[in-house]
């Protein structure tokens, strides 16, 4: 069984990738709507949100001396990939996908001169969000760039799988 779920890990993990690159671009599509918000039901201008991205491990199994192989940073399948006595560690890690975390930035509003604006201080100005466009659609621009890799990444693992059928 464990064979079998291996064949569709790819596809699995893929697909996490291609769901948290969605969702991003649903926090950058939320950030630009909101880029002239001044006014929330939390009080303030609007704040940016931002997604951040964790591998999310399935089980982690570590063999002969871990601690050496974890200050080392290195990283092998077979315990003969890296050759010597006591410093020969495995580490072997099994991904199931992308965690991902949105959090609010914190960066300060900007304060923009405009007395005539309803929400402006008796100074005249008026909190602005922190939200800059051309930041956003580069962004938006590495979300799509990503999610066409996952779809890439899916379409190979399903002709691998079909080819093998074939065999």
């Amino acid at each position: 069984m464990e064979k079998i779920s291996g064949l569709f890990a790819s596809l699995r993990i893929s697909s996490s990738g291609l769901a948290a690159q969605r969702r991003r671009m649903n926090i950058i599509a939320e950030n630009l709507a909101n880029a002239n918000t001044t006014k929330t039901d939390e009080g303030g201008p609007y704040k940016r949100k931002i997604v951040r991205f964790f591998e999310q491990l399935k089980s982690a199994e570590v063999r002969r001396g871990a601690a050496e192989q974890r200050d080392e940073g290195l990283e092998s399948t077979s315990s003969g990939h890296i050759s010597g006595g006591s410093g020969s560690q495995v580490l072997r890690r099994t991904y199931s996908g992308v965690r991902i975390e949105v959090v609010q930035d914190k960066a300060e509003p900007e304060r923009v001169y405009d007395p005539t604006h309803p929400d402006a201080d008796e100074a005249g100005y008026v909190a602005m969000p922190k939200v800059d466009t051309i930041v956003e659609m580069v962004d938006m621009i590495t979300a799509a760039r990503a999610y066409e890799a996952g779809v890439t990444a899916i379409n190979t693992a399903k002709d691998m799988a079909r080819k093998a059928l074939e065999i």
